[in-house]
């Protein structure tokens, strides 16, 4: 599995230097869907991780063979042009959409629900989160050089 750090986590450690729950070891919880070559997205799961702390959110890089396995329906394009949300009940949530589904899940981020929930703004949301993801490269760069075979260009459109 692709995971953002191999650190492993003791009790002392901060959240940003261990490792992200998998969804074999968080069966039951909403799984994460994100960019691990990015360097941004990387920041934000450790974020979600850190918030989260009580082991509700699993996490899985899109590059990880396991995502088209597992969720055949989800492309490798629709993957890279945003973050997923996969519920327990299978339910898939995308973008804006996702990080307003988290805001139910992770009470540290509930003081944002009443903000993302406002009746009709999900459409300013995603528009908002797209701009960031379009640009996420250029914002903080990549982790390797495994999109320079050209199938990054989405985000520099």
């Amino acid at each position: 599995m692709t995971t953002a750090t191999t650190t492993t986590a003791t009790p002392a450690q901060p959240a940003k230097n261990r490792q992200l729950p998998s969804p074999a070891e968080l069966p039951n919880a909403p799984v994460v869907i994100y960019d691990g070559h990015c360097k941004f997205c990387i920041g934000q799961v450790q974020n979600l991780l850190r918030w989260d702390g009580k082991g509700r959110v699993a996490f899985i890089s899109l590059h990880d063979p396991e995502v088209a396995r597992r969720w055949p329906d989800l492309t490798h394009e629709m993957l890279m042009e945003q973050m997923y949300v996969v519920d327990p009940q299978g339910n898939r949530y995308g973008g804006a959409a996702a990080f307003r589904h988290l805001t139910r899940v992770l009470p540290k981020l509930w003081i944002l629900a009443p903000i993302l929930h406002i009746p009709f703004t999900l459409p300013i949301w995603q528009f908002g989160y797209r701009q960031v993801a379009k640009h996420r490269y250029l914002l903080m760069g990549k982790t390797t050089d495994a999109c320079d075979d050209g199938s990054c260009k989405v985000h520099f459109k």
